[in-house]
């Protein structure tokens, strides 16, 4: 959050004055999808499905047409459904919004007043925050040792004002992740008060036996809130899908102030056939846990000083502070070459960039570029 600038009276201003806060809050910077003088760049740069979208979700949404002059189901029945049998759910208890973003948006709004806080780890994605903020509350950031959520470090800066505890498992945008053990042992350390809200936009890539994406566990609790998206794995960034599991109680309450017609008829029925194409989700974690460990192989080999072992579809590369080899200047110098990556010095990682794992030719391509960088 940058530094508040004099306080301004609003109702007796020359022109309409957002409330205090607002224009503090950085605003989400997007990974990105241009280079100078390249007319087709490869885009690593937004942890996409490299593999696109489902050929049957592809066809839905076509097939979704006719039915553009209509308004979509608000209470998206269809898809409820669908995800509920899916994973076993009581329908009543899932929340769904414009992506997984729009669920964390709505859970600030309903839980924080000003003065409030929530907690998140110093690396944790931007939308926690951004929605926070704009609730006038504050964010607390917990260390994160060796770029991991740290449950002790967590709980050290949880006080009676915190209200939400954001953690994504695995993380955004180191890739890292912690055995389900450990969140068990966040939640019963929490007051019973605080919700604690797995992000699992990840989840899918994770296949370490001791990795749970929380639902099972969330259905008896009373203040723990899963979140899944429709964007990763699914491959439908565009449409905007997310939902979460939560308790009768707090879905009830985000549904109060939840926008009608929030997920589109197209978005709807897309992220239905996604869900039950099963072949594609296998293919899409088969291509990552192939080219996931060949990359950082040939990456680690370069002498970068980290390639953090990752259980999502990205790599978290960190490079030396040595002018001529830094951070900033691979992602330029990739960029130069058609590739685009992310820096993430606004996540407070200076020395980093996020690669998603591409095609096999773009991993090739990534590895020779990022090969030359380093002996030049």
């Amino acid at each position: 959050m940058a530094d508040s600038s004099e306080p301004v009276n609003r109702f007796n201003a020359a022109r309409p004055m957002p409330k205090p806060g607002i224009m503090d809050i950085h605003a989400y910077v997007p990974g990105k999808a241009k280079a100078e003088g390249v007319e087709h760049p490869i885009k690593l740069s937004a942890n996409e499905n490299i593999l696109g979208s489902s050929p049957k979700a592809r066809e839905a949404y076509a097939g979704a047409v006719d039915q553009l002059h209509m308004y979509p189901d608000s209470r998206t029945t269809l898809l409820r459904t669908a995800v509920a049998e899916e994973f076993g759910l009581e329908p009543e208890r899932l929340i769904f919004g414009q992506g997984s973003d729009e669920v964390f948006q709505l859970l600030n709004q309903v839980f924080l007043e000003p003065g409030d806080n929530i907690v998140q780890g110093e690396y944790g994605f931007a939308a926690y925050a951004i929605g926070a903020y704009a609730c006038q509350a504050e964010v607390r950031r917990a260390k994160e040792p060796d770029y991991r959520i740290d449950v002790d470090e967590v709980l050290k800066v949880v006080d009676e004002r915190t209200r939400l505890v954001f953690i994504a498992n695995p993380a955004n945008p180191t890739g890292t992740w912690i055995p389900f053990d450990e969140i068990v042992r966040l939640h019963q350390a929490l007051p019973p008060s605080v919700v604690l809200v797995l992000d699992g936009a990840y989840s899918e890539f994770c296949s370490d036996p001791t990795f749970s994406d929380g639902l099972d566990y969330a259905r008896s609790r009373a203040n723990v809130v899963v979140t899944r998206t429709f964007s990763k794995l699914h491959g439908l960034a565009a449409l905007r899908v997310g939902w979460g599991y939560a308790p009768s109680e707090i879905a009830a309450a985000v549904d109060r102030i939840r926008l009608p017609f929030n997920i589109s008829i197209p978005g709807q029925l897309a992220a239905i056939a996604a869900l039950h194409d099963a072949d594609f989700q296998r293919r899409s974690i088969a291509h990552v846990e192939q080219w996931r460990p060949w990359l950082a192989q040939q990456l680690g080999g370069m002498g970068l000083e980290v390639v953090l072992p990752s259980a999502a579809n990205f790599l978290l590369v960190g490079f030396p502070k040595t002018p001529g080899k830094t951070a900033k200047e691979a992602e330029a110098f990739l960029a130069s070459k058609g590739l685009l990556v992310r820096g993430v010095g606004n996540y407070g990682l200076p020395d980093h960039v996020r690669i998603t794992i591409g095609l096999e030719e773009h991993n090739r391509a990534l590895a020779d570029a990022l090969a030359e960088f380093m002996a030049a």
